[in-house]
């Protein structure tokens, strides 16, 4: 029998209301989360592993680089076909992407959580890691990159965002659907995954701010984060790709200082293009030395900039990172 490590690391599914406060805290340890999953024994021998009781608001990317080290050790050994790693809903797809990019293993290695707390009826946490499981064990869960298990379905993670702030559904990929599905503890794939990427690097650069652009925006936020010496700017532009006039004069600065800006759409689907030349326009935004995000989201596209900006201080290294597939 395939044997699976569980790695428990916090988030929702481990948590339960405290009557004194009538709020859900962690409280619950891996094995009392496991021993919810009844039956699982029959499928999968399992290894409990506790990594951290953190809710998905305290991840930090030193944590998520830790943590992809933790599960790297795992893979390397012999008796383990897979690591399944649970982890707060809040943050999961950002952790997700981090270890997608950063790990390479033809090893399953899923993500999942829970929207509902031990206290609330109708708790999802034992149905999503007992699908988590069956995707471990399966054949054709490997060479799939990192997947999001949660609500008998399969997201990429470069992929999936949360949609929604409790439907048990939140996880959706919005452009493409989901990878596969768990149908009576069997995974089926409708496809492969579109994009495989890795960012070989043991090193971190966390100082990478994100802003989102609106209407009559100026530059004084990217003018603060350049004089707190942020290496690295995501800017989520409007539809294509554009930003106002005044944002656009703040990035120039911001560039001709050193600082890598990499620009995504605000937009919940779609990937961003040069296709406006008016100030602020996506086409001048590329002129002056902007990188494109493709259609990534604004916290995913900030992952993959600090791990890029690990790997290298080359702009067309981390441009060739980003653009690969654009031009």
């Amino acid at each position: 029998m395939k044997k699976v490590a569980v790695v428990f690391n916090g988030g929702t599914i481990s948590m339960k209301v405290d009557p004194r406060i009538k709020a859900a805290v962690p409280t619950l340890n891996g094995d009392e989360i496991m021993g919810m999953v009844t039956g699982v024994e029959k499928y999968a021998q399992i290894e409990s592993c506790t990594f951290s009781s953190l809710p998905g608001p305290h991840m930090t990317p030193q944590i998520m680089l830790e943590l992809s080290n933790y599960i790297k050790e795992l893979l390397s050994r012999e008796d383990i076909c897979g690591v399944v790693v649970t982890h707060g809903t809040d943050t999961l797809e950002e952790t997700a992407y981090f270890l997608d990019l950063i790990i390479k293993d033809e090893k399953p290695v899923i993500v999942t959580g829970s929207m509902r707390n031990s206290s609330e009826l109708g708790y999802d946490g034992p149905a999503n890691l007992s699908a988590s499981i069956c995707t471990a064990i399966s054949e054709e869960a490997k060479n799939k990159g990192v997947l999001v298990c949660l609500n008998d379905e399969l997201h990429c993670a470069s992929e999936v965002t949360k949609s929604h702030t409790m439907h048990l559904n939140t996880f959706q990929s919005p452009d493409f659907g989901p990878i596969g599905i768990i149908d009576s503890n069997n995974v089926i794939f409708y496809r492969d995954a579109l994009k495989k990427q890795h960012i070989k690097t043991e090193t971190i650069e966390p100082r990478v701010e994100l802003i989102k652009a609106t209407a009559g925006m100026d530059g004084k936020l990217i003018d603060f984060c350049v004089k707190e010496q942020c290496k690295g700017l995501v800017i989520e532009g409007m539809g294509r790709g554009n930003i106002p006039p005044k944002m656009a004069e703040a990035v120039e600065r911001a560039i001709q200082k050193g600082v890598v800006v990499v620009l995504v759409s605000r937009c919940f689907k779609g990937r961003v293009m040069d296709s406006y030349g008016y100030p602020g326009g996506g086409k001048l935004l590329r002129n002056m030395g902007v990188i494109f995000g493709d259609d990534l989201p604004g916290q995913k596209a900030r992952i993959k900039l600090i791990l890029a900006l690990g790997k290298t201080n080359k702009i067309e290294e981390i441009r060739s990172i980003f653009e690969k597939d654009l031009y």
